[in-house]
């Protein structure tokens, strides 16, 4: 029997939910909200959000693949239509480095950007990244095994994603650390909550971000190398280039997600399998214990929560009525436990085969560096298990205080 937790205010009649984002209670750990979603009504009204979000697998799945939703809005109705105000001038250089993004467009734009850009994301391509990525873990395990004891996000699962993501594009190792600044300060403007100092940083990281690229770019244009941003620059088959905002948008959200969620991630996996008394031996016996132990982490705490889309015209969906221009919201990592899909969702099972997760989307939007994610995740965890059998958590994880990313502030471990 579901508990429902007492900050869980759900109307039956109304099928509206209310729930502040900001609850402590809540984003510490919001898989006990999912399961009450799941036992109350997977489809809801969230009055602090005002519109209405769907939780069950089927419909989230579905909504992601329907073209009569989109990420974009703006393509097909005015902001005048909207009721929206005019933008906001203290966000302008984030609204700029976002109007390109590959989240936030529709084809015909987005198949273009896209077809461009998955060159270099293709399963086979991000594969010969596997020598390099395990020769970081090691170097980075080298660093601290003798101390008896990390901070594992700091030292570890931070530095393996923005060096991988970076090299790729062709960033300086050196600027790796103003990139994690950059990227937290832009990704609070996604967060529930935000504040005007959120916004003001955001605006700053965008600006400070697009002027390193433009640069960036301009000195790729000059000395061509073996990277994704002189591959960006290069015309794709059809003889079309990206426009220099597309090229700002499309890296920074390629070094915005091809990181923070892996950081996010790499936490979550090492704290439910240490907090489960998993042992590591049977988890990454072989590749394929490995693939699911890997699987079972992002379904059952993944990085990214929630992603919203628009009715592109008047619809009905799950018997609401929709009208062009409404809001959806779905929360993938509610959709993650929905008990007709997986079963005993809350238990963490690394040998489940049941499918997988929505924790990197479906669709045409499905996330372009999931193939990257998976792979840098596969091979970090067996080598830390395996070079540090001994680890355990030195003091209770610190979950960071935001919704909807998911993740840890910090986790401190010893062996």
């Amino acid at each position: 029997m579901t508990v429902i937790p007492s900050y869980f205010k759900f109307d039956p009649a109304t099928r509206h939910l209310s729930l502040d984002g900001r609850d402590p209670a809540f984003y510490l750990d919001p898989n006990r909200a999912y399961a009450a979603m799941h036992a109350t009504s997977p489809t809801f009204f969230w009055e602090q959000e005002k519109h209405w979000y769907f939780t069950a697998y089927d419909q989230v799945n579905a909504i992601l693949r329907d073209r009569r939703f989109g990420r974009q809005i703006t393509h097909v109705m005015t902001r005048e239509e909207l009721g929206w105000p005019e933008p906001s001038l203290h966000l302008a250089d984030f609204d700029r480095s976002e109007s390109k993004s590959l989240l936030a467009i529709e084809p015909p734009e987005h198949t273009r950007l896209r077809t461009l850009v998955n060159r270099a994301f293709v399963s086979r391509t991000i594969e010969r990244l596997r020598p390099e990525i395990a020769a970081l873990a090691h170097r980075l395990i080298d660093g601290f095994e003798k101390d008896g004891e990390t901070e594992l996000l700091t030292r570890f699962a931070e530095i393996i994603p923005v060096t991988v993501i970076a090299q790729m594009i062709g960033v300086p190792n050196e600027m790796c650390r103003q990139l994690l600044d950059w990227s937290h300060d832009y990704v609070r403007m996604y967060m529930f909550g935000r504040t005007a100092e959120d916004e003001s940083k955001a605006n700053q990281a965008a600006k400070a971000f697009a002027d390193y690229v433009v640069s960036l770019a301009a000195d790729r244009r000059r000395i061509p190398r073996d990277d994704l941003l002189t591959l960006m620059l290069s015309p794709a088959r059809d003889g079309q280039y990206l426009t220099e905002e597309e090229l700002v948008s499309t890296t920074i959200v390629l070094l915005n997600a091809g990181h923070e969620a892996t950081v996010h991630q790499i936490g979550n996996a090492v704290n439910k399998i240490l907090h489960n008394r998993c042992d590591p031996k049977s988890l990454f016996a072989d590749a394929r214990a490995t693939e699911l132990t890997v699987e079972e982490s992002f379904r059952i705490s993944a990085p990214v929560h929630i992603f919203k889309r628009w009715a592109l015209e008047d619809l009905e969906f799950g018997g609401i009525q929709f009208r062009k221009g409404d809001e959806v919201g779905l929360i993938l990592a509610a959709a993650n436990l929905d008990p007709q899909k997986f079963s005993d969702p809350l238990a963490f099972r690394p040998g489940r085969a049941e499918g997988l997760s929505l924790s990197f989307g479906a669709g045409i939007h499905f996330c372009i560096g999931a193939p990257l994610a998976r792979l840098e995740m596969n091979i970090a965890l067996p080598i830390l298990f395996e070079r540090l059998p001994a680890m355990r958590l030195a003091r209770e994880p610190v979950v960071k205080d935001v919704y909807h990313f998911h993740g840890l502030e910090r986790l401190d471990l010893c062996w």
